[in-house]
């Protein structure tokens, strides 16, 4: 297991959880930025692709959160992060949690640095995309 890797997801864990999305020093400059679904589903590239990715996805939300449930290394490239999502809509004024609230997100770390960010808003589908039991056991 890669310390190092669940390391550098635990940090920007703790800064998402705060509600805050403005760094990105833990972000390789060509990474792919995914949302596999969701909203506004699509893919990114660079820092620049992945600040707009970020501040279109956020912009349509009100009191936006992400409570994580645990962290699981699917290999010595890639961590799994399940959460939950909180927030409302701002158009609808729909609370995510009426919607698909079990979210995932899966990092590949190369180096030290996120190469690839996929962000589900459907953890089924993480699941799906994995190859893994829909039952799959996170720890803290």
């Amino acid at each position: 297991m890669s310390r190092e890797n669940m390391e550098v997801v635990h940090s920007i864990y703790a800064a998402w959880e705060r509600g805050d999305y403005s760094f990105n020093d833990w972000a390789h400059p060509e990474i792919q930025f995914v949302l596999a679904d969701g909203p506004s589903p699509g893919t990114r590239r660079g820092l620049t692709g992945m600040t707009e990715g970020w501040r279109d996805f956020l912009s349509v939300w009100e009191e936006f959160s992400s409570v994580v449930e645990g962290y699981r290394e699917l290999d010595d490239e890639r961590v799994l992060v399940l959460h939950h999502w909180g927030g409302r809509g701002k158009t609808s004024g729909l609370e995510v949690t009426q919607m698909t609230a079990k979210a995932a997100t899966v990092f590949h770390i190369r180096d030290g640095k996120v190469t690839r960010l996929v962000i589900y808003f459907d953890r089924e589908r993480a699941f799906a995309d994995l190859g893994l039991a829909s039952d799959t056991r996170v720890r803290e």
